[in-house]
């Protein structure tokens, strides 16, 4: 097992091996900068993340507006007689747009990496989607949900509002980015 590492053990003990012997020693000698592994390369689609910024973004629409606008709303404090003005909603649109390329982009990277891990290619697509959408869920957007009802006074119902949108939209991402590769 220690023979398969000896490329890279080498430039150690030859640096030990130096510095017991009180010789000059110069570290950035034995500090390789190209890498010594084949890269793993994966093909992006980006018609798949076209699609999936579009359904996110249709998700959106939904969830905050006829499901749960309301509620949301209320929670936010929100004074739903004022409406925002053109170039209110052009922004908030635009950043929306924005946000949901670069969830679609680096999610569809994580994605592409994971299949590399021996034993992902026998799991079912169900799995992997399921896999990907709930552990970066439970990761990355839980936590940061959790900190606005604990630091923002936030209410769980506003929690439970943004949190659910948030596992949804990665179920939708999943879904699309997995079966569309």
């Amino acid at each position: 097992m220690l023979a398969q590492f000896n490329e890279f053990d080498r430039p150690i003990r030859a640096f030990r091996s130096r510095a017991g012997q009180g010789g000059e020693v110069n570290l950035f000698s034995y500090i390789r900068l190209e890498p010594t592994w084949p890269l793993m390369e994966f093909p992006l689609n980006y018609t798949a993340i076209f699609v999936t910024v579009v359904a996110n973004f249709f998700l959106g629409f939904l969830w905050y507006t006829p499901l749960f606008g309301k509620v949301w709303a209320r929670e936010m404090k929100f004074d739903t007689s004022v409406q925002p003005t053109g170039g209110q909603m052009a922004k908030g649109l635009i950043i929306m747009v924005i946000g949901n390329f670069l969830l679609a982009f680096v999610f569809a990277h994580n994605i592409g990496a994971w299949t590399f891990v021996p034993g992902m290619d026998g799991m079912p697509a169900t799995g992997r989607i399921l896999n990907a959408a709930i552990f970066t869920w439970l990761g990355f957007f839980l936590p940061v949900d959790l900190t606005t009802v604990a630091w923002e006074s936030r209410s769980w119902k506003l929690f439970f509002i943004n949190s659910g949108y948030h596992l949804a939209m990665l179920l939708v991402a999943a879904t699309i980015l997995t079966l569309w590769q």
